[in-house]
């Protein structure tokens, strides 16, 4: 098994050395923002969707455009507004007044990355229009089904939810999001960085592709090879447990949550730590690679009670009361 094991690293070390590239490019255009490029990877790597929340400014948009811009993907950005129309997503029926026939006009869905861009902003119905295409990679146009090209990932961009004109998310999409993560302000020599490359009147944001979207699909297969013992298995079911029954492992504060993580969430917790551990060049998941993104995949799969809002105790309080309180193998 150690031999097996040893054989596994040497490969993921070198499968994953395109990461390092991939941030050294980012890198000439985002500043700073190294939680937030990690966890894009990961959502690449696990092939799960990236939910980014912050206030306006904080270069979520401009993430995803370079990102997109470096795997030499095929991209497509959708900008939400409250006019917008499922059809304007997913594609429509068009009739053909001159062959009297209707065909098939394909949405911006139809791409490799997708940006939803202040997703937010459009009431839920148009919000909804992403559900089958996040969980079953497909759309429906009137009756007939059409497969998405692969790979195919969604990063959403949303404000925060108390700002003025914005709508929440239906539960059901929000939890098809692999992980939600919460963009802060930089600190103020980056944001000192942040002046002297943008500050200009033409900032520079061009970018050389440097990975094929091949690469992307050949280390996913590589991550299903990544060593998960079976103690960390149970740390992960716990976690996702301790969400919905905190009692049970010691954490009082059942009066505080009105509905825990799914299923799903047990299932993204696992893909997610996997591909963190890709991200350091290791081909076997430890403890700290759960704890690591352990708050990124639960925070926005647990519904707080009003008795949690009037206390102030947000889920992140909750999620940092399990991690700290469940036992690490």
């Amino acid at each position: 098994m150690s031999g097996n094991l040893l054989e596994l690293n040497n490969q993921i070390r070198e499968a994953s050395s395109w990461i390092s590239l991939l941030r050294d490019e980012m890198s000439r255009v985002i500043v700073g923002q190294r939680y937030m490029i990690d966890r894009m990877i990961v959502g690449l790597l696990a092939n799960g969707h990236v939910l980014l929340e912050g206030v306006p400014g904080l270069a979520k948009t401009l993430s995803v455009k370079t990102l997109a811009a470096l795997i030499r993907a095929d991209f497509r950005r959708i900008q939400f507004t409250p006019d917008l129309l499922p059809a304007d997503i997913i594609g429509t029926l068009v009739y053909n007044p001159k062959e009297a026939v209707f065909i098939v006009k394909k949405g911006p869905i139809f791409a490799n990355i997708i940006l939803a861009d202040e997703i937010n902003r459009s009431p839920a119905k148009v919000q909804s229009a992403l559900l089958e295409a996040m969980q079953e990679r497909q759309v429906t146009i009137a009756e007939t089904s059409y497969k998405l090209i692969d790979p195919f990932i969604v990063f959403a961009t949303e404000n925060p939810i108390d700002q003025e004109g914005t709508y929440p998310l239906p539960e059901a999409q929000v939890d098809r999001f692999l992980m939600k993560l919460n963009i802060e302000y930089p600190d103020m020599e980056q944001e000192k960085r942040i002046l002297s490359a943008m500050g200009k009147s033409q900032p520079h944001t061009e970018v050389r592709s440097v990975i094929e979207p091949e690469t992307i699909l050949n280390s996913r297969k590589l991550l299903d090879e990544i060593y998960m013992d079976e103690k960390i298995c149970d740390y992960i079911v716990k976690l996702v447990f301790a969400t919905r029954k905190p009692s049970d492992f010691g954490v009082n504060i059942n009066h505080f949550i009105e509905f825990g993580a799914s299923p799903r969430a047990t299932i993204s917790l696992a893909m997610a730590s996997r591909a963190w551990a890709f991200l350091q060049g290791r081909g076997y998941v430890t403890p700290q690679d759960v704890k690591s993104i352990a708050m990124d995949v639960l925070r926005h799969r647990i519904m707080v009670t009003y008795e949690a809002e009037a206390e102030n105790t947000t889920a992140e309080n909750i999620v940092s009361k399990i991690l700290n309180t469940i036992p690490v193998p």
